[in-house]
C-alpha cells in the first residue's frame, strides 16, 4: 500500500502545508499515549534536504516513539506528518518506505542466510516468472555499494558472515534501493569500532551531498557535535529545544536532558585502595602478550587503548573465556585454574561483557530469569541467605531497576535497566572482582550517571573493579589509575588525573 496524501481528518487530498522547498519533512503537534504513559506530547519537528538532524534525550524521552511513528511502525493519536509539504498517513512500515522513509534500527535487520545482493533487494526482487534474477541483483547491489564507498564488499557473501559495519552498509544500500530520501539511523555506531565509525561518517557525508535528510539518534556527545547540523532535545515526551550547530555546548545539551552538566555526571571519587586482590603475571594468549597487572580492594583500574589494542581480550582472559597459553591469574595470592570460567566465578571474579544483547542477557527470558541465572547454579557463592524472591527484589531496589515486575521480558527494558540487570546477577553472588567492558555502551546520559554511581559505590564498599571504555571522559572521570595497551601489551600506566592527550599519546606507543 502506498502512503496516501490525506487531510488530518479525512481521506481527501491535502494542500501544501509549507512553501519551503528545502523542507523534506514536517511534523506538527504529534502526540502519542500508551496506558499510563504520555510518550509524545504536542511535538513539532522538521528535517531539511541535505541535513543531519540529531535527536537526543534519555531513554523514555520520546525519541523512539517519534522514530517508530515516522517509520510507520505505530500511529500517532493526534498531529500530522508532511513530506514535501503534503500531509501523509501511514498504515504500516510499507507506506513509510513508499513515501521515501527508511529506518536503520540499532539491531540491524539483515537476513543472515541471504547474500548481500539478496538482502539489498529483499521485498523488491528482480526476476521473471517467479525466478530471482541473480546477476541483475548483484550488478544493482554493487552499484549501490560503490556509491557509499563499500566497493570491496562482495555482493555474493552471506550477510551472516559480515561485520556490523558491513551489515550497516547493506542496510544503507537497501535504503537507497528503496529511493529513500529520509534516512533514520538509531544509535548506528554502537556496534562499530573507531575506524568503522569514521567510515560511517564518510557515508553520511555522501548521503548529505546527495540531498538526503538524515535523522540521527545517539547518546554520544562527540558524534552529535561532529555530525549534527541541528540537534533536537527530548525530555519526558516533550521537545525541549532545537539548536543549530555551534549554538549549544555539550554541557548545555546534557543540562537540557537531565538537569546537570556533563562534568557533574561523575560522582566524587575518594579512593582508599586496600590489599591486592587480583593479579596476573606474564599472561599470554591470542592477541595478549606478557601482561602483568594488579588491582587492589576498593580500586577502579582503567584499561585504555585504541580499538584492537587487546583491552576486551585481556578481560576475557582474566575471566577464563579466552584461551591463554602461559602466565597465571591469582586471587588473594592463589593461582586459579587457567581457561576456566567456572574457576573464575568460584574465585569471585565476575564480568559484564561489551555486547550486552549478544552476551549479557537472554532477550527471550524475563527479568527474573536473567537476574537469577548465576544464583540458580552457584548456591555456595551466593552473597546472602535471603530467599530467591527476596534477594531479587532487594537487588531491584538497590540498583533502582525500573521494571513493572520481575516477570517483565527483559527485552522491554531500556538499555540502562538491562545493564543494571546484568550487574545484578553478579552482585547477588560473592563477587570480589568486577570486570566491566564498555558498561555504558548504548545507554542514555541519565542512566550513565546511575551506572557511574553504582560502580563508584561498589568500589567504595571494597570491590576491585577493572574498567574498559572507549570513552576517555568515562575513564578519566571514574578510575584511580589506568593501564594503556597497544598490540596486546601494556605500554604504560597513567594516574586517573591524566589528560585525554596523555592517554592518546601513550596509546600510540609500542611495547619495547
Amino acid at each position: 500500500m502506498n502512503a496516501t496524501l490525506v487531510d488530518s481528518h479525512s481521506t481527501r487530498e491535502a494542500p501544501l502545508v509549507s512553501p519551503d522547498a528545502d523542507l523534506l519533512l514536517k511534523v506538527d503537534g504529534l502526540s502519542k499515549s500508551f496506558p499510563g504513559v504520555k510518550a509524545l506530547e504536542d511535538v513539532s519537528f522538521d528535517l531539511k534536504t541535505g541535513e543531519v538532524h540529531c535527536l537526543i534525550g534519555e531513554n523514555g524521552a520520546g525519541k523512539s516513539t517519534l522514530v517508530k511513528t515516522l517509520a510507520g511502525v505505530q500511529s500517532a493519536d493526534t498531529g500530522t506528518i508532511a513530506i514535501d509539504g503534503q500531509i501523509v498517513h501511514f498504515d504500516g512500515p510499507t507506506d513509510a518506505i513508499d513515501a521515501g522513509i527508511a529506518c536503520i534500527f540499532q539491531e540491524l535487520s539483515v537476513v543472515p542466510g541471504l547474500t548481500v545482493a539478496e538482502n539489498i533487494h529483499l521485498g523488491d526482487e528482480p526476476g521473471r516468472w517467479g525466478l530471482f534474477a541473480t546477476k541483475e541483483a548483484e550488478t544493482s547491489a554493487q552499484r549501490l555499494l560503490d556509491e557509499i564507498g563499500f566497493s570491496t564488499l562482495k555482493v555474493s557473501r552471506l550477510c551472516g558472515d559480515l561485520s556490523p559495519a558491513q551489515k550497516q552498509a547493506v542496510m544503507i544500500a537497501k535504503a537507497l534501493r528503496q529511493n529513500a530520501r529520509i534516512i533514520i539511523m538509531d544509535e548506528p555506531t554502537s556496534p562499530l569500532e573507531e575506524s568503522e565509525v569514521r567510515q560511517l561518517f564518510e557515508i553520511i557525508e555522501k548521503l548529505k551531498n546527495a540531498g538526503k535528510g538524515i535523522i540521527y539518534v545517539s547518546h554520544k556527545m562527540r558524534e552529535i557535535d561532529e555530525l549534527g547540523d541541528r540537534v533536537t532535545v527530548f525530555k519526558d515526551g516533550r521537545l525541549v529545544a532545537t539548536v543549530p550547530r555551534g549554538e549549544a555546548t555539550a554541557d548545555d545539551l546534557v543540562r537540557m536532558m537531565v538537569g546537570r552538566t556533563l562534568s557533574a555526571l561523575f560522582p566524587e571519587r575518594i579512593a582508599a585502595p586496600g590489599d591486592v586482590v587480583l593479579e596476573c603475571k606474564g599472561l599470554t594468549g591470542g592477541v595478549i602478550c606478557d601482561v602483568t597487572l594488579e588491582v587492589r580492594q576498593g580500586e577502579i583500574l582503567g584499561i585504555a587503548g585504541l580499538v584492537g589494542s587487546g583491552r576486551t581480550e585481556l578481560l576475557q582472559s582474566l575471566f577464563g573465556a579466552d584461551h591463554v597459553s602461559s602466565g597465571e591469574v591469582l586471587v588473594d595470592g592463589k593461582t586459579i585454574k587457567a581457561n576456566s570460567i567456572f574457576s573464575a566465578i568460584d574465585a569471585g571474579i565476575a564480568m559484564v561483557p561489551e555486547e550486552r544483547r549478544a552476551s549479557g542477557i537472554i532477550s527471550i527470558l524475563a527479568v527474573e530469569e536473567n537476574m537469577s541465572i548465576v544464583w540458580d547454579q552457584y548456591q555456595n557463592q551466593r552473597s546472602n541467605d535471603l530467599s530467591r524472591s527476596d534477594a531479587l527484589q532487594e537487588m531491584v531496589d538497590l540498583l533502582a531497576i525500573k521494571t513493572p515486575s520481575l516477570a517483565q521480558p527483559i527485552s522491554a527494558l531500556s538499555g540502562g535497566n538491562q545493564q543494571k540487570v546484568v550487574l545484578s546477577k553478579w552482585l547477588l553472588m560473592s563477587t570480589r572482582i568486577l570486570l566491566l567492558d564498555e558498561p555504558t555502551r548504548g545507554v542514555d546520559v541519565g542512566a550513565k550517571r546511575e551506572i557511574y554511581e553504582i560502580i563508584n559505590d561498589l568500589a567504595t564498599k571494597g570491590l576491585a573493579v577493572i574498567l574498559v571504555s572507549s570513552e576517555l571522559p568515562e575513564l578519566l572521570g571514574l578510575t584511580d589509575r589506568m593501564l594503556v595497551m597497544n598490540g596486546g601489551c601494556v605500554v604504560g600506566e597513567l594516574p586517573g588525573s591524566a589528560s585525554e592527550e596523555d592517554v592518546i599519546a601513550m596509546s600510540l606507543l609500542h611495547a619495547t
